[in-house]
């Protein structure tokens, strides 16, 4: 999928809660416009609103093409076939985006921004940073290290101050689509 880059679509509703000078403005207009994401009425997107494991993961899933889960198969004791993230949850644990050994989705906890960068690199393939961050809150030995040297030489996002990655803060919609929109136009 190539981003829209330039910011404003004709498709895109004009939300009374995104400002078109908010840093978000571009990153919503393309989630909305590539069907990504819709706002949480006609008239809202809630960009301060938490963003939970099974939107950020739907959102990916559809920011990849909503592809088929190969596997029909649920593992997963939490979900059911007719929740709205039901096939992302398997197209998640498919592609190892999620633990393969999980048996639990736990799709209304919230995103942290360790586990929206962690998401976000497996779904581009896990590729290598170049060189490691130097957050002080980051051990090299996590499993998301490697995810946020890719995401902050990406472009994806950077830390939450120069020293401060800020792992365990969860994440507003506005930030996850943000991030995508970003993952996106690095990939391009």
């Amino acid at each position: 999928n190539t981003p829209n880059t330039s910011g404003s679509t004709s498709t895109t509703p004009a939300f009374t809660d995104v400002a078109a000078n908010a840093y978000y403005a571009n990153s919503v207009a393309w989630a909305v416009d590539k069907g990504i994401t819709a706002g949480t009425s006609k008239k809202t997107f809630s960009p301060n609103s938490t963003c939970t494991t099974a939107q950020i993961l739907t959102f990916l899933w559809r920011s990849q093409g909503s592809p088929e889960p190969t596997s029909k198969a649920n593992t997963f004791t939490d979900i059911q076939e007719s929740d709205y993230f039901y096939k992302a949850a398997l197209w998640a644990k498919e592609k190892n985006i999620v633990s393969r050994d999980s048996t639990v989705f736990n799709g209304n906890t919230p995103c942290t921004r360790s586990s929206a960068v962690l998401y976000i690199w497996r779904a581009t393939g896990f590729p290598a940073a170049t060189k490691a961050s130097s957050f002080t809150d980051v051990a090299a030995t996590t499993i998301y290290a490697p995810a946020v040297d890719w995401a902050v030489e990406q472009g994806v996002t950077s830390g939450t101050s120069k020293t401060t990655f800020s792992p365990d803060t969860t994440c507003t919609r506005a930030q996850i689509v943000t991030f995508l929109y970003r993952a996106a136009n690095a990939a391009a």
